[in-house]
């Protein structure tokens, strides 16, 4: 066999392309550009037309498809599949869910897409599949996108090269205030509410005629937002102010009571309906922008259920296609605005919407501007595409006018031009000598059709040339005056707002901007129904509540191993204070309790009490109500309550103890008191003046008693001249009083002496 001669050439080694660079160097690199391209390509909306990305390949490719308004509908499928094959190279679900968020009414103020099947609702339902629905554009969109053909902007090629799109829509809707946008970039975020175009224009207006206008000027004309869902801003004018001056701020929304069917103007406002017998409920036909109605519902029955308004009965949807929330108070003796001011506090009734006005400028950079400042970046660009179409419209008057001159000139000469036509080999470059003419002159007159050449049409051409050369002369003056450009923006502003005035359906403001009034002061015990309750604590933490007030000596079941530990009465409106052996309090709801039909649930559940703490007392909290604390150690303070409620689960940290030392004696303190009987485990006994004892929100305390060895067995509070009683224990449960206590008062902090005669063995006064 004949050896193989066959040479292979060498392929070059792959790893000559790796390049030997830091790898936190090479990442940081690598995501910068991917930072940069979400910045710029897909999150923030650009300043000029307010629009991303996506949205204006969206229009673009409807434009394209033909769906003007007057236009038949087609398939959503179609208009996203050109989209991603030609402009958007993303995934279908995005893009259609961009194109049914142009086409909703109540997430965009002015829908740039007409809808037809189902594109969602208000409830928070998605719309039906892309290949469902249908599509076209709206009057709004192609006044986005007026004078695409213009020379207004610039294409660009598309990101396979095979198209060409725009680079911004040139339109003069002011469509980046008027519809807002949202997005998320790396590092920086965008969040621009829906306004009103004719107060745009106002306020754009008052800006061209002067550029030095003050920001609170601007917002005389400029109100602040209007969403497509209305409701109401309640914040105050100074407010909404401050945040257009920065580009930064809040808003607090409200869902509108108002009825139409309410008989007087007052109630009707108040959204009262009265139903006759003294009874009435309240309407909503507003709710705040973004707020999805269904969850809304949701979110009101379940406080319903929970008994976190227990002053409404009941909330109904009547909504066919405008919103009709009912809501029905507990009883007639209700007070609206009370109810009001729950419904805000507890649900999505008042939500608030953050302004950050970040968008990118001409030159692409995102920047956080003032209102100022974005309208007057608008004006200049708007100016810019004016220059553009001017320059745009001159040069094809000069093709035109290169054009009728030629064809005027065949008319003075047209037996001379018919006979060069006719006889001559080469009749284009004979008319050009003989003529003076170009050839592109020549070609249109060769091109001309014989039914032209007639008189009127040289008249019309003769009338065309005049106008021409008026409307040449007229772009010339406007492109060398810039008062002339800000005149003529002026001017087709007016024309923008009276199609989108205040009278108009569509420009009608539906927000209403106006300052609460001082809301309704109510606290969270209002709101829960008030009933008796029976508290349950074991020893090991399992608390429970039974309905009513039963008796405290009853007896109650517990877990195998476990036994009572506290048994109270309570309202289910009181709040629960739990103290550890540790010093912490901890606050729980009665209301909260779970119920008695069972053994309840471990209190460490709700609160997070330390595995090795033991509940030392439950009290329920009453305002002002002092209380006693003392540790083992013998130092102790007294406390007011209403310091020692704790906020969160994790409760207060109240009595600082050091070493092993525990918290013993947690007792209230009664009105009357005067003196504090301490007794030791030595069974010695001091009392002393209840004004020696310091009130303290936190710390260790003052030493009550002092021991050589061991430490406090117990501490009460007493009246002196009532003298100091103790439980002889016993069925019976007797008690003993000893009233020549002042045998055994002295300063706070001594050692003591032994106690009365009859005093019990375990050193307990109760």
């Amino acid at each position: 066999m004949a050896a193989d001669n066959t040479t292979v050439m060498d392929e070059p080694d792959p790893f000559d392309a790796i390049v030997d660079a830091p790898f936190d160097s090479a990442l940081s690199e690598r995501y910068l550009v991917y930072a940069l391209s979400t910045i710029t390509a897909r999150s923030l909306p650009d300043l000029r037309d307010g629009l991303k990305p996506v949205h204006r390949r969206l229009l673009w490719a409807m434009r394209q498809l033909k769906l003007n308004p007057t236009d038949a509908f087609k398939k959503s499928a179609r208009v996203v599949g050109d989209v991603i094959g030609k402009y958007h190279p993303h995934g279908d679900a995005s893009v259609y869910d961009a194109m049914v968020r142009l086409a909703q009414d109540f997430a965009l103020r002015y829908p740039l897409v007409e809808g037809q099947g189902n594109f969602g609702n208000i409830d928070g339902d998605n719309a039906a599949a892309y290949r469902y629905t249908e599509a076209r554009l709206t009057k709004t969109a192609l006044r986005l996108m007026e004078g695409l053909d213009e020379g207004t902007v610039d294409f660009i090629p598309t990101y396979n090269g095979e198209e060409r799109e725009p680079e911004i829509f040139p339109g003069l809707f002011p469509n980046l205030l008027a519809n807002g946008a949202s997005g998320i970039a790396v590092g920086m975020a965008t969040n621009i509410p829906s306004h009103n175009v004719a107060e745009i224009v106002d306020a754009t207006l008052e800006l061209i005629d002067n550029p030095h206008v003050e920001h609170a000027r601007l917002m005389e004309l400029f109100h602040g937002p209007d969403f497509a869902t209305g409701a109401l801003v309640v914040d105050s004018a100074e407010t909404i102010s401050a945040a257009y001056e920065t580009g930064r701020g809040s808003f607090r929304m409200r869902a509108r009571f108002h009825s139409s069917e309410a008989t007087a103007p007052a109630d009707r406002e108040a959204g009262i309906e009265r139903l006759g017998g003294g009874q009435w409920q309240l309407v909503v036909d507003q709710i705040p922008y973004q707020v999805q109605k269904g969850k809304l519902i949701e979110q009101i029955a379940a406080a319903i259920a929970d008994r976190k308004l227990p002053i409404l009965e009941d909330v109904r949807d009547e909504s066919d296609e405008n919103i009709r929330i009912v809501f029905v108070p507990r009883s007639r003796n209700v007070d609206p605005e009370l109810l009001k001011e729950s419904l805000y506090k507890l649900t999505d009734l008042e939500t608030r919407f953050g302004l950050n006005l970040n968008v990118l400028d001409a030159t692409r950079t995102p920047m956080v501007m003032g209102l100022k400042e974005l309208l007057s970046n608008w004006v200049a660009s708007q100016i810019d595409i004016l220059q553009r179409r001017s320059r745009h419209r001159l040069d094809q008057i000069a093709k035109r006018l290169e054009l009728v001159e030629g064809y005027i000139v065949a008319f003075l000469n047209l037996d001379r031009v018919i006979e060069i036509i006719r006889y001559e080999d080469d009749p284009k470059a004979v008319m050009m000598e003989e003529f003076s003419l170009t050839e592109r002159q020549v070609e249109a007159i060769l091109n001309m059709r014989l039914r032209s050449l007639r008189k009127l049409e040289e008249m019309e051409l003769r009338q065309e040339k005049d106008d021409l050369l008026k409307e040449q002369d007229e772009l010339e003056k406007l492109l060398g005056s810039p008062a002339r450009q800000r005149t003529r923006l002026k001017r087709d502003l007016a024309k923008l707002r009276a199609e989108y005035g205040p009278d108009t359906a569509l420009g009608a403001r539906r927000t209403l901007i106006a300052e609460a009034a001082p809301a309704v002061e109510f606290s969270m015990e209002a709101m829960i129904e008030k009933e008796p309750v029976t508290v349950i604590l074991s020893q090991k933490g399992w608390v429970r509540g039974a309905k009513g007030h039963l008796p405290l000596d009853q007896e109650f079941k517990y877990k195998e191993g476990d036994a009572q530990g506290f048994v109270l009465h309570a309202q289910t409106t009181d709040k629960l204070l739990l103290v550890t052996d540790t010093g912490r309090f901890f606050t729980l709801g009665a209301d909260k309790l779970p119920g008695a039909r069972g053994f309840g649930e471990p209190v460490r559940n709700t609160l997070d009490i330390d595995a090795g703490a033991q509940i030392v007392a439950a009290i329920v909290h009453r305002p002002k109500q002092r209380l006693l604390l003392a540790a083992d150690t013998g130092k102790g303070f007294a406390a007011n309550t209403d310091d020692l409620l704790a906020e969160t689960r994790k409760g207060r940290q109240v009595v600082n103890l050091k070493g092993e030392a525990k918290l013993q004696v947690v007792r209230p303190i009664a009105p009357e008191d005067d003196h504090v009987a301490v007794v030791g485990d030595n069974r010695k006994l001091v009392v002393f003046n209840l004004e020696e004892l310091p009130e303290l929100a936190r710390g260790q305390g003052v030493q009550l008693q002092r021991y050589r060895d061991g430490g406090m067995a117990d501490a009460i509070t007493f009246k002196l001249e009532d003298g100091l009683s103790w439980t002889m224990g016993g069925k019976e449960g007797r008690t003993r009083t000893e009233t020549e206590m002042w045998q055994w008062k002295v300063a706070r902090g001594g050692a003591g002496r032994m106690p009365p005669q009859g005093f019990p063995r375990d050193n307990r006064f109760e």
